[in-house]
This record gives structure tokens, C-alpha cells and sequence, in this order.
């Protein structure tokens, strides 16, 4: 049985703050091991047997495309990754999906994932996977029910026809439900019926595409549209920016999941039990839950000295963190921002960040360090008319040609060989040499050798914002 993954990589992330930023959400970062959310996503299928499974699709927003193509390539997934021009829920980037995956006349099982979701179990995640692969192929629409171990006022439920926590075997779903207030839930739970709604969706492509097209026919005409019209981007397929405009927004649960009721010749509901270790990581409380904790119930990361603390998460990611007498408590330092906050609190860290975007404020957006196709750059310094930065450039990749209008450059190579083109000049340079890029000049920098370039830029001019660049070639199609 072949099945098709389809990572949905979307989303902000924005209670999980100054970790995730909107340029550089939780799906791309290590929270819980070695992995990034988004690499454990794509490997969740790896080794399991019963089936098999294609390079995992991708389904990503424009921004984040070299970050996740580099991700992936890290962990050797060849993947193909579809590039949405804009956000239009998880419906239309299904039917992206579908469309994609049935282009060679093939007809696979789609498993839909998000792409930042924790896992700890993967051979309960497998057997339920397999259970649910049955159904799909026989044309029933599956959705995955976390067994619930707590009444969870945060989630989605949804409700079984019948009690079947016990078996572990699929159920038809009888409703979909709403986040629920407290009394609410604590009755969902005690009932057996209700299971956390994890939006991971398992169901043929042809299966999902005919209730399209049935229930909603201007969104699969507005994907088809886009795709048609769609270009291949290095590791990328580009669909068209217009077309997919007109797309309306819809979930998959309201899109289809919630009128199968309504339309049983469509096919059926079907919901399989899951106790998986999964959670959404949707707060840093959220992430605490799921961690590996030490005797006194800390989640500790990076250089951190704990004494007389309990039950708290502490990340250090860029110096040493010491916390002293607390309880319940979060500390996430990064390079520039440090939260601190009450762990029964994480939920209101969206309230800070809402208040950063307000301001105008770089942090909500992005970290100090920030990734391109070509490398990174960690902006490690700045003031009036001056910033400093640590520029590193992977081997044989380059920048684009450029130039700038309001200020000029000094490079100094630290590590490596630097190819500087700089107007008619094209020279190399070697560790501890330097060159002077003056303001309004054309100029590229490149890396010929085998090792990375590293090197301190120092820009200095009336404007120092990313948006004073003016290209003149690319390899990366910016």
C-alpha cells in the first residue's frame, strides 16, 4: 500500500516566542531533540512497515522555502515542496497537494500532517496509521483521535460513535466539536467518546478531490488554475500568485470533514484512536509537558544552572542562564530577547508579540540570526550609521549582484576564500585579508572552495535596512 506524505508547513507560532518568530516559526526549530519539528515530521514514516511510503510533499509558504529545502536536504529527503504565494488555509494547500500527487495518473493515500506536532511514539503512530490506511482505501475520509489524559480547554474534540478507546480500532465520527470550557471538557473525558482533535488526516486522493469538487468547486478550479500556470523553482514549484489569490479560505475539517454527515455518498467519516505522545506544542507549557524532565521536573537546554528550581523550562541559547528558587516557572533567552514568564501563563506570550508587531519592532519578525539560501548572517552589532555582521556562505554558494544606495561596505574574510566581484573587478580573497565595497557600486560575493566562508561585514551609511538591495542577478530567484 503506497502512501503519500503531505507535511502542511504553515503557521507562526507565535506563543512559542522569542524562540519561534513569523520568518522563522516552531516548525524549523530543534525544540525537542536534534530534529527540527518539521525533519521529525518527515522522517515519522521511516522504518515503518506495512506500507510504503513517497518522499514526503511539502506544502510551504513562500518565505520559508530555502530554510526547509535546506532542512530536509540535511536529512536526506528528497522532497518536492509547493510554494503557496499566500496563506488560504489547510484546504486549499490540500488540493494543492492532491492535484500534485495525482498529476502522473497515480491515486495514493495522502497521510496530512502538520509539520509542528510532536510525536514520541512512532510505533503507536504507525499502528494507527496502518488501521487507518484500511479505511482510506477503501474511500473513507480518516482523521487521528489523541486519546485524551486530561480535560484540555485548547483543543478541539471529536466525538465517536460509540466508545471505542479500548480497542484502539476506527469509529465512525459522530460530530466535530469546539474548544470546550472546562466543565465541558472534564465531561468529554470522563465519557470515553471524545478524542483531541490532532487535524492529521489520512484518505485517498481522488477521495478528497471528488468531495471537492462536489463541495467546493471554486476551490479546486482556483488550484487547478494556479497550478496550471505554475513554475519550477530550483527545489521549488512555484503556482501562480493571481490565480491562487481568488482561492477562498477553508479548513479541512469545515471544508469536508464536517458535511460527510450530510453527504455519506462522498464516503464516510472515520475516526482512529491514537496515544501516540503527541502534542501541538502549541505554548512553552505545552513543550514542558512533552520534554524529558530531571528529578526536580525541569526541562533544561543549553548552558543553564538550576538550584533550588522545580518544575520549570529553562533555554539558554546564546550565553549562561542561572535560575535560583523558582517554581513553574519559563526563561527562554535567545541572542536578543529573553522571556520569563509563568508556566500557567505561556498562553498570553502572543500578547507580547502583538504588542512587538504594533511597535514595529524586529523581534516579532525575526531572530538576529538570519538564514538564506546561500548561508546565514547573525547581525552582531549596530548603532547610529554602523552595523556589523558575521556573514557565512556555504561552498560554491553566492549572493546576489547587488548594490546598495545608502551605505557601503568593509569585508574581512575570518575563515576560507572569498570570490569579491565588485563593478569590472572580480579577485579573491584569503583569511585576514579585506576589500571596501563603496556606496552605489555593483558588487557579488561567492564562495569557490570546499570549506564555508566566514567573514565580518561592516556597513556604514544613512539606511542600513535589508530593503536597500537592488538586484541584478540571482540564483536563487528573489
Amino acid at each position: 500500500m503506497q502512501i503519500q506524505p503531505v507535511i502542511l508547513c504553515g503557521g507562526a507560532g507565535t506563543r512559542l516566542w522569542p524562540a519561534s518568530r513569523e520568518h522563522h516559526p516552531k516548525q524549523l526549530l530543534a525544540l525537542v531533540d536534534q530534529d527540527t519539528l518539521l525533519q521529525a515530521t518527515a522522517r515519522r514514516l521511516d522504518g515503518l512497515t506495512g506500507f510504503s511510503s513517497l518522499p514526503p510533499l511539502v506544502v510551504a509558504n513562500e518565505e520559508y522555502r530555502f530554510v526547509i529545502a535546506e532542512q530536509l536536504r540535511q536529512i536526506g529527503h528528497a522532497s518536492r515542496i509547493v510554494l503557496e504565494p499566500m496563506g488560504r488555509n489547510t484546504a486549499p494547500a490540500l488540493t494543492l497537494a492532491a492535484l500534485v500527487a495525482t498529476a502522473d495518473a497515480s491515486d495514493p493515500l495522502l497521510l496530512v500532517m502538520p509539520s509542528d506536532h510532536v510525536v514520541r511514539d512512532l510505533a503507536s503512530f504507525g499502528r494507527a496509521v496502518t488501521e487507518g490506511a484500511v479505511h482510506a482505501a477503501q474511500g473513507a475520509f480518516v482523521t487521528f483521535g489523541i486519546l485524551p489524559d486530561r480535560p484540555e480547554t485548547g483543543y478541539g474534540y471529536i466525538r465517536a460513535g460509540g466508545r471505542c478507546t479500548d480497542s484502539g480500532a476506527a469509529c465512525h465520527i459522530q460530530a466535530f466539536v469546539e474548544k470546550p470550557d472546562a466543565a465541558t471538557a472534564a465531561a468529554y473525558v470522563a465519557s470515553g467518546e471524545y478524542f483531541w482533535n490532532a487535524g492529521i488526516f489520512l484518505l485517498r486522493a481522488s477521495a478528497w478531490l471528488g468531495a471537492m469538487r462536489r463541495l467546493h468547486p471554486t476551490i479546486v478550479a482556483a488550484c487547478e488554475k494556479a497550478l496550471a500556470a505554475a513554475r519550477p523553482d530550483h527545489d521549488f514549484l512555484r503556482v501562480d500568485g493571481a490565480a491562487f489569490a481568488a482561492c477562498p479560505s477553508d479548513s479541512i475539517d469545515y471544508a469536508v470533514m464536517e458535511k460527510l454527515a450530510d453527504h455519506p455518498d462522498l464516503g464516510a467519516g472515520v475516526v482512529v484512536p491514537m496515544s501516540c505522545g503527541w502534542s501541538d506544542v502549541g505554548a512553552w507549557d505545552a513543550l514542558w509537558s512533552v520534554a524529558d524532565k530531571d528529578e526536580a521536573g525541569n526541562v533544561v537546554r543549553g548552558k543553564a544552572l538550576l538550584e533550588d528550581t522545580r518544575n520549570s523550562l529553562v533555554m539558554a541559547g546564546s550565553r549562561l542562564v542561572a535560575a535560583v528558587g523558582l517554581d513553574n516557572v519559563v526563561v527562554v533567552e535567545t541572542p536578543d530577547a529573553v522571556l520569563v514568564a509563568d508556566k500557567h501563563h505561556t498562553q498570553s506570550v502572543k500578547k507580547i508579540v502583538e504588542r512587538l508587531r504594533r511597535d514595529g519592532e524586529q523581534q516579532a519578525l525575526q531572530h538576529r540570526k538570519v538564514y538564506r539560501p546561500w548561508g546565514w548572517y547573525d547581525a552582531i552589532d549596530g548603532g547610529d550609521r554602523f552595523q556589523v555582521k558575521r556573514i557565512v556562505v556555504k561552498p560554491g554558494a553566492q549572493l546576489s549582484l547587488q548594490m546598495h544606495h545608502h551605505r557601503a561596505e568593509h569585508w574581512i574574510v575570518v575563515r576560507g576564500t572569498a570570490e569579491v566581484t565588485c563593478e569590472d573587478r572580480t579577485f579573491l580573497l584569503s583569511e585576514n585579508q579585506s576589500t571596501y565595497i563603496p556606496l552605489g557600486q555593483r558588487h557579488r560575493l561567492a564562495n569557490p572552495g570546499r570549506v564555508p566562508l566566514e567573514m565580518i561585514e561592516v556597513q556604514s551609511g544613512t539606511y542600513l535596512g535589508e530593503d536597500d538591495i537592488v538586484r541584478f542577478e540571482d540564483s536563487y530567484g528573489r
